[in-house]
């Protein structure tokens, strides 16, 4: 098992955090699992509108609002009814398996950073993120007949 799906079950059983549908994976720990950098101490997540409202009255006195994006602190975790206003569903998509969470696709992850550009971090992860892209998805097959047509060269 993925050493951040180990970190993030054992922190959500510290608490214990309950959830109607599984929270979604998101921020530095989504680009640590796939392996892009390591991850602030924090742990994002994005939840159903369904648990939102479960959390507002858990939680009342934990809420965040981030430029209307509303969410709760909770100990390690910042877990978010949306990000730049985009719910839950969107980050649905594509979103891995882990058993007790998901984890948000490369997809929608490098779509988080491309929203935030402007933000040096962010920015930074973006250059990390087109070289995951390059790594796993270029095609191999071209790039070795280039390499053995430039040693013949």
């Amino acid at each position: 098992m993925n050493q951040v799906i180990i970190e993030v079950n054992k922190k959500l059983n510290e608490i214990p955090l309950s959830f109607l549908k599984k929270p979604i994976i998101i921020g530095g720990m989504a680009m640590e699992y796939y392996g892009i950098r390591k991850a602030g101490k924090d742990i994002d997540l994005i939840i159903s509108e369904e648990d939102y409202h479960v959390f507002s009255e858990k939680y009342p006195d934990n809420k965040k609002d981030l430029y209307g994006d509303l969410g709760f602190i909770i100990n390690t975790f910042e877990i978010w009814r949306s990000i730049a206003l985009i719910d839950y569903n969107f980050f649905l998509k594509d979103a891995v398996d882990e058993g007790n969470v998901l984890v948000v696709s490369i997809d929608r992850l490098l779509w988080m950073r491309v929203c935030a550009m402007e933000v040096e971090k962010y920015k930074r992860d973006l250059d990390l993120m087109k070289e995951y892209y390059y790594e796993h998805f270029r095609n191999q097959c071209y790039l070795q007949e280039r390499r053995i047509m430039e040693a013949l060269s």
